[in-house]
Order: structure tokens, then C-alpha cells, then sequence
């Protein structure tokens, strides 16, 4: 009798153990999961990208900006104003957390921060660095069903103060990593802006989203659409990411 209970007692003791080996093994890693979406949302080589930005208010006409965005890694962003005609020759610079606005009438470079509105309900940092894996701690803290898909739902922790936003409610698809939405919050906790991503399309090897619809929180009429267009792969030389060349860009 004893025998058979130290067998049951092992046999039980084993399957906890394997249980919990599991478990952990199936835990998710949320910087990878984060990672993976960023690598969703664009590639990792230099790219160029066109974007259409679409802003639309109750009182207003649609407002259209377009630009012209060439990346290489996470941290060389150049952004060229196309449309409206009045705003062409407008170019933006990006060095790791570091932003620069060049404009034709003016000499020097203005300094700006990545949280600044660009234009509607987009902010620099939404055009110029996607980087969110780098940008945040991550933390897992709950999952969600939405139309028969299950979700992580992450909360990132910005890592300083340089990046787009203090903190941010970032939803993942458990089954392919693509994102489907983010909340963003003030340093006070308020909910201010919301992004769906939207319209996946294969572009250059992997299916991104090619729209973001951002809406102002407190004023539920108030969007930037932002469209994707024309995306490929270029090799770009770290040169073009400097104050010097950027006269050289048209």
C-alpha cells in the first residue's frame, strides 16, 4: 500500500512538474511580441514609403498632407514634404530620439520634439520612429476575444521621456503578432488619442497594415487617416541621414 501511494505521489508530482514546465515554456515574452509587431509594421532594412495623411473635423474640409519617408533601422527616419504644394521643400530629420525640422525660409534647423503634433491627430513620432520595442517596457496584462481573435493587451511604459508618448495600451494578435490597436495616455493617465490598424496588404515580403485611422479621444469627430502606398526596400547609406545631404534631397 505504501508503494502505491509514493507511485501515485511521484506520478502526480511529475505532472505538476511538467505542468509548470509547460507553462513557462508557452509564457510569452512581451519585448518579443512587441518586436514582432514592430517588424509587422515595417521592415528592418532602409525603406522608403509614401504616406497620404487624411484629417477630418466636424467644423472643417478634409485636410490632405502627403510625404515621402525613408528609413533605415529604427533610429534614421527622413521625412519630405510632397502636398500641399505651399509646404513642399519641407524636410524632417531624425537621429535616434533626436528630431530636426528643415524648412526653405529658414537657415538653421529647428529642434522639435517627437511628441509634437505634425499635422491633425499625428504626432512626429508616429511618422518618423516605430520603434515601440525599444521605446517601452512591455508588460502583458490581460488577454482579449474581438470578433473571434484573441489578443495580448500589452501596456507600455515609455523608457524616458524623449519618446512619442508616456504610456500606451497596445493590442497583438496572439496567432500572427499583427497589431490591431493602441490607446494613447498622458503623463496624467488620460486617454487622449486611439489608432486602429487596418487594410493588411503584402508589402515587400510580409502583410502590413497600409491605413491608420488615429481619432482624438475627447473629441470623437476628430481623425487623421494615414495611408500607405508604394513601399520598397532601398539601401541607403548612413550619409543621407545627415544635416548636410538633406539639401541634396528633392
Amino acid at each position: 500500500m505504501t508503494r502505491s501511494v509514493l507511485q501515485y505521489a511521484s506520478a502526480v508530482l511529475l505532472s505538476l512538474a511538467s505542468l509548470g514546465s509547460l507553462r513557462a515554456d508557452e509564457a510569452p515574452d512581451p519585448v518579443q511580441i512587441v518586436a514582432m509587431a514592430d517588424r509587422i509594421r515595417f521592415p528592418q532594412e532602409g525603406f522608403q514609403v509614401d504616406i497620404a495623411i487624411t484629417t477630418v473635423t466636424l467644423d472643417g474640409d478634409p485636410d490632405l498632407k502627403q510625404y515621402r519617408v525613408l528609413t533605415k533601422g529604427n533610429d534614421n527616419t527622413v521625412i519630405l514634404t510632397t502636398a500641399p504644394a505651399s509646404e513642399r521643400g519641407q524636410i524632417m530629420l531624425m537621429r535616434g530620439r533626436d528630431f530636426w525640422a528643415f524648412m526653405p525660409s529658414v537657415s538653421q534647423p529647428i529642434r522639435l520634439p517627437l511628441s509634437q503634433k505634425l499635422t491633425g491627430q499625428v504626432a512626429n513620432g508616429d511618422l518618423a520612429r516605430a520603434n515601440f520595442a525599444g521605446d517601452y517596457s512591455p508588460q502583458i496584462i490581460r488577454s482579449e476575444e474581438n470578433e473571434g481573435r484573441e489578443y495580448y493587451v500589452l501596456q507600455l511604459t515609455a523608457v524616458d521621456r524623449s519618446v512619442t508618448y508616456p504610456r500606451v495600451l497596445y493590442w497583438v494578435d496572439k496567432e500572427n503578432y499583427r497589431p490591431y490597436k493602441a490607446e494613447f495616455y498622458t503623463l496624467s493617465n488620460r486617454l487622449f488619442k486611439t489608432c486602429t490598424f487596418q487594410n493588411f496588404v503584402k508589402m515587400e515580403g510580409e502583410i502590413r497594415p497600409t491605413q491608420l485611422v488615429m481619432r482624438n479621444a475627447l473629441k470623437k469627430d476628430e481623425q487623421s487617416i494615414l495611408d500607405y502606398k508604394n513601399m520598397k526596400l532601398r539601401n541607403l547609406p548612413d550619409k543621407v541621414f545627415t544635416k548636410d545631404y538633406l539639401k541634396k534631397l528633392d
